[in-house]
C-alpha cells in the first residue's frame, strides 16, 4: 500500500511530529491549515474570504504532493473565529468546489493568533470517474 507525508516545514510540524499531508493507500488527510504565509505573516488579517482563498489553495499543493486532486476531497472542516463571517468562507468554498461538492462543516472556534479568521483540515479518497477506489 502506499505511504506518503508530505511535510510543510511549519514550525509547529516536527516539534509537535504531525504532517501536513498523509496518504496511506487511497485515503488522504490534510491537517487544519491557516492563512500563514511562508513568510511566516498572516495573509489578508481579518479577511475571512481572503483567507479561506489561500487556505484552499494551500490545501491543493499539499494534496498534489501526495498524488490527490481536490476532485478527491471528500470531506472539509472549517474552524471560524467567528460564524457571523462565514459569507466569505462560503463564496470561497463554492467557487473553489464547484462540481466537486464534499461535505462541509463549519464551527466557531478560537484560533492560535489573532486576525487568523478560518483554518480548514479536508480529507480525500482517490478515485477514478466512476468512484472506483485502488487498495494498492
Amino acid at each position: 500500500m502506499t505511504v506518503r507525508v508530505h511535510q510543510a516545514g511549519g514550525r509547529f510540524e516536527e516539534i509537535a511530529s504531525y504532517a501536513r499531508a498523509k496518504r496511506v493507500g487511497p485515503f488522504v488527510y490534510v491537517a487544519g491549515t491557516t492563512a500563514i504565509e511562508p513568510s511566516g505573516k498572516i495573509h489578508a488579517p481579518g479577511d475571512t474570504g481572503a483567507q479561506t482563498v489561500f487556505i484552499l489553495n494551500r490545501i491543493e499543493e499539499f494534496l498534489h504532493e501526495v498524488g490527490a486532486k481536490k476532485q478527491h476531497v471528500m470531506r472539509v472542516r472549517c474552524y471560524l473565529t467567528d460564524l457571523g463571517e462565514a459569507a466569505g468562507l462560503v463564496q470561497a468554498h463554492g467557487t473553489f468546489f464547484k462540481g466537486i461538492t464534499p461535505v462541509l462543516t463549519a464551527v466557531q472556534a478560537q484560533l492560535t493568533q489573532p486576525g487568523l479568521m478560518v483554518e480548514i483540515d479536508v480529507d480525500a479518497i482517490i478515485h477514478d470517474a466512476t468512484g472506483a477506489i485502488s487498495l494498492t
